[in-house]
């Protein structure tokens, strides 16, 4: 049972992680060239598509986790010390997408959905600003996580 745990919280470390860094390194560099509207517009659908995936993650990585930590831990009395570093910046990570989800990105989405592209322009900026944070935060979870029980 232990293995499907770890191939569930690696799966969603995966799709929430890797989606980051395509939207991030990929999608919005080449958005240049398209003109606002055009750009907001794909961008909304991309996310709209996105971030239901990010929600299944989120669950996936908590309930995977906590499922390790009490079947291969014992607990949290036991946890070694990059456990511990991974529920920081994981917690971390949950609460700057919960923030961006229910505060810029319901704003952007209406925004864009109304054609009112000056009032989505500042919301895909802060968008932009909790996955600027939130990419490193993963992969630096993702590197604790793959080299930790070496440390």
């Amino acid at each position: 049972m232990t293995a499907i745990a770890i191939i569930l919280h690696v799966l969603a470390a995966v799709i929430w992680v890797g989606g980051m860094f395509a939207i991030f390194m990929c999608l919005r560099p080449a958005l240049g060239a398209l003109e606002p509207p055009q750009r907001l517009t794909l961008l909304r659908a991309t996310l709209a598509k996105f971030l239901p995936w990010v929600w299944a993650a989120v669950l996936l990585l908590v309930f995977s986790g906590y499922w390790m930590v009490f079947s291969v831990f014992g607990g949290f009395g036991a946890l070694p010390v990059y456990v511990n570093f991974m529920q920081a910046f994981g917690w971390a990570m949950i609460g700057l997408f919960a923030w961006m989800f229910h505060g810029p990105w319901l704003k952007f989405k209406r925004a864009v959905d109304a054609q009112d592209w000056a009032a989505a322009a500042p919301q895909l900026e802060l968008i932009r600003q909790v996955i600027s944070a939130n990419l490193p935060l993963g992969l630096i979870v993702i590197a604790i996580g793959a080299s930790g029980r070496f440390w």
